[in-house]
């Protein structure tokens, strides 16, 4: 036996601490991931792939498969997620954690302007056309339909479905990391007046904020939503410690 683990995921932190916890002996882990990417990287750990219908349906899963701990990795954008895992973990009773990223913070040369929602901050581009890049996924991309004023390039892994009803609208396919002299050549390139981002923190797509900032570009940013009400952790590091106060690897034989 060994103590199982459910890690819901779909970020790069979790694909490291999957792999991580697959040489560890006593635990057998299994990652979550929500479906959206149809090329996922391959993982070291088993893999299921869908939604659980809400918390309901995800107490039913660790009652279902005797998970012993819950881990969320997702995006520090995926606020239903970790909600519904936190409603899930407390009626279950099981040990829970969510491993988020630090934030950015923004520092001397940065220019950032703060919005609590998307809605907010595609308002706030203003009737001024200006040239875009855009950096928040596929998911959200259809918000800006409502400011088709502005040409705007998307940057995403996967193409944008359906197809954006925007009159200037071009597609970056692309999946960091990414360096700063690159990102510098981009945003020179296409001669862009303006990055949009959420603060989703990391170091794999950090070098658009460094080349902003050299190029004097304002970033227009969705802060952070608000936290889970599960215990957080920064690091893999911390959450390994976390488990074995919590949900310690199960001993040989047991």
């Amino acid at each position: 036996m060994a103590t199982r683990l459910l890690i819901l995921g779909g970020t790069t932190e979790a694909r490291t601490l999957a792999a991580r916890i697959a040489l560890l002996p006593g635990y057998a882990a299994i990652l979550s991931l929500a479906g959206r990417t149809a090329t996922p990287l391959p993982q070291a750990v088993p893999v299921r792939i869908g939604g659980f219908g809400g918390a309901a349906g995800l107490v039913g899963y660790l009652r279902t498969e005797k998970i012993d701990a819950l881990i969320v990795a997702t995006h520090p954008f995926a606020a239903r997620i970790a909600a519904n895992a936190a409603l899930a973990a407390n009626e279950t009773g099981i040990p829970a954690v969510r491993l988020i990223r630090p934030p950015w913070q923004a520092g001397p040369g940065d220019d950032w302007r703060l919005f609590s929602s998307l809605e907010d901050l595609v308002a706030g581009l203003g009737e001024r056309p200006r040239r875009v890049l855009v950096t928040i996924g596929r998911q959200e991309a259809h918000a800006f339909a409502v400011a088709p004023q502005h040409h705007y390039w998307f940057r995403s892994i996967e193409p944008i479905e359906p197809p954006l009803a925007l009159p200037d609208a071009e597609f970056l396919l692309e999946r960091g990391p990414f360096a700063v002299d690159d990102e510098v050549a981009l945003l020179r390139r296409l001669q862009i007046e303006t990055l949009v981002t959420k603060n989703s923190g990391g170091e794999a797509t950090r070098a658009k904020l460094d080349a902003a900032r050299a190029l004097g570009l304002p970033v227009m940013m969705v802060a952070r939503p608000p936290a889970s009400g599960l215990p957080e952790v920064e690091t893999i590091d911390a959450l390994l410690d976390f488990l074995r106060h919590h949900a310690p690897p199960a001993e040989r034989g047991a």
